[in-house]
């Protein structure tokens, strides 16, 4: 009924009571079990979610609206309708450390921040920062600029860190730095014997569970195998 409601009314018309009417309607209890044992405490089928955002097109003001309710969903989202380049770098950052769940954090940085013209100077603070999950967010927006952007970035004093600091970082900040490490040696061949060397002293995630078919997130597994097949084109 909520989704009837929603579809039938113009964009301007929607209101933030009428949005959480329709996802408390998505809720599921099976998604809700399998999200909360990623620490997200949502229950909403995010392919739903996306069709949701779909009809809800942009809508600034809106995102604003449900991202202050602090609920999960609405603020995945009001992360899908907002307008990435409107937020201010102050904006970010507090609501960054205000997000709680991992997949807010994820999509906040990935789909928000990495499009945004502050990006670089919080890239920048939050590798920094004391606090390992914002930490994580700075090393993710490295990783983006190994791959895409690496002038510039010290390649070689990243791997110093990696190699001193990820063994016994936080879950959040090592899975991070795992990925900017994987990066490195997938996109930048001078440094690959290096990454692999790092990878395989120190083993993260050597033994993380992978379904059949997925390429492990172990670091020398990562490097060897994204290599392999762009070979292989």
């Amino acid at each position: 009924m909520a989704e009837t409601v929603v579809a039938e009314m113009t964009v301007t018309e929607v209101t933030v009571s009428e949005v959480m009417a329709e996802l408390a309607a998505l809720e599921d209890p099976k998604a809700r079990a399998v999200n909360e044992k990623h620490g997200d405490d949502h229950g909403v089928n995010l392919g739903r979610l996306r069709a949701l955002a779909k009809r809800l097109k942009t809508q600034q003001d809106l995102a604003c609206r449900l991202w202050e309710t602090d609920d999960t969903a609405a603020r995945l989202l009001a992360i899908l309708i907002c307008r990435p380049k409107a937020f201010a770098r102050d904006e970010l950052d507090v609501m960054l450390r205000g997000a709680r769940a991992p997949k807010v954090q994820d999509w906040l940085v990935n789909y928000v921040v990495k499009k945004n013209p502050h990006r670089e100077e919080l890239r920048l603070a939050w590798s920094a920062d004391p606090d390992p999950v914002v930490a994580s967010a700075g090393w993710a927006l490295t990783t983006e600029r190994v791959a895409k952007q690496p002038e510039g970035l010290d390649l070689a004093g990243l791997l110093d860190v990696i190699e001193a600091r990820m063994k016994d970082a936080p879950d959040r900040l090592q899975w991070a730095m795992n990925h900017c490490l994987a990066q490195i040696g997938i996109e930048h061949a001078e440094y690959r014997a290096r990454a692999l060397d790092i990878g395989e002293r120190l083993e993260v995630l050597k033994d993380y569970p992978t379904s059949p078919g997925c390429t492990s997130p172990f670091a020398p597994a990562w490097i060897t195998e994204m290599v392999r097949r762009r070979h292989a084109k």
